[in-house]
């Protein structure tokens, strides 16, 4: 594990033992199944917006909403999540990727709230998920799917955390950075949805040959999420070629003026 994961997950247990403390899982359960009963507030598919932009001939791109990142600092100032969810539901964008961690991305629960509110997108937490608890929080939140990264988490840890989400009606990520990872991954998790990061959480490198070299490992049946070093339309490109049809894009798009027209110029 790298240094900044160790210690971006040391923070993140402090951070859930004291939202516990604050509200039990017993009652966010309680108040997930109220809004439920009460509004017919339903998880909305993100692996079905996927498939649809797949059945359409398109690529399926999941358009990251972050203000900031440990080793780039502040990628967008001033940052409105909700004019760019809307900015990327017109540009394409087949669901959204929203941070939620505070202490490292500077995002927050209601730039979640917000964005999905602002459009009719599906949406991931974006966050370190290392406890149950974590995946309430994302659904009372409105998340529609969550992120389950391999390197901070033993199998066993994985493979519960993914039941209560696909319990709760979510769809859930799960992101490798090599091959040991991605075979612990597809061993420990039945979730389609594989993420392959193309940056080296130690160098924070970012080599698209990572995403290459692993997707022939991929059984039939699983879809392929290419993230992280995805700039160019050659990037793109390289991708494609090789039959990659989902990417997942923040930083990318987040420097430009419109986030939106960005995704559209360089997916459609």
């Amino acid at each position: 594990m790298s240094d900044i994961l160790a210690r971006i997950i040391e923070v993140k247990s402090r951070e859930i033992a004291g939202a516990r403390a604050q509200q039990s899982e017993a009652t966010l359960l309680a108040e997930i199944r109220q809004s439920a009963a009460e509004t017919g507030f339903q998880p909305r598919g993100f692996l079905a917006s996927i498939r649809a932009k797949h059945a359409a001939g398109l690529s399926a791109v999941i358009s990251e909403i972050k203000r900031a990142s440990p080793s780039k600092g502040v990628i967008r100032d001033p940052y409105d999540p909700v004019a760019i969810a809307k900015d990327y539901e017109q540009g394409g964008a087949a669901c959204l990727s929203v941070l939620t961690d505070i202490e490292f991305f500077q995002g927050a629960p209601e730039h979640l709230k917000a964005a999905r509110a602002a459009c009719s997108l599906p949406v991931l937490r974006k966050d370190f998920m290392l406890d149950p608890y974590q995946v309430l929080q994302a659904r009372h939140w409105g998340a529609d799917c969550i992120l389950l990264i391999v390197a901070a988490l033993a199998d066993a840890q994985m493979s519960e955390l993914e039941t209560v989400a696909v319990d709760l009606g979510m769809d859930v990520l799960i992101e490798a950075h090599d091959a040991a990872e991605l075979d612990r991954a597809l061993a420990a998790c039945r979730s389609p949805l594989i993420g392959v990061n193309n940056r080296n959480l130690r160098t924070f490198e970012t080599r698209l040959e990572t995403t290459l070299d692993l997707a022939s490992r991929l059984p039939e049946g699983r879809v392929l999420v290419s993230e992280s070093g995805i700039h160019t339309p050659a990037d793109v490109a390289r991708l494609t070629d090789s039959g990659i049809r989902t990417f997942l894009v923040g930083e990318a798009f987040m420097r430009q003026p419109s986030p939106g027209q960005a995704l559209k110029a360089l997916f459609f």
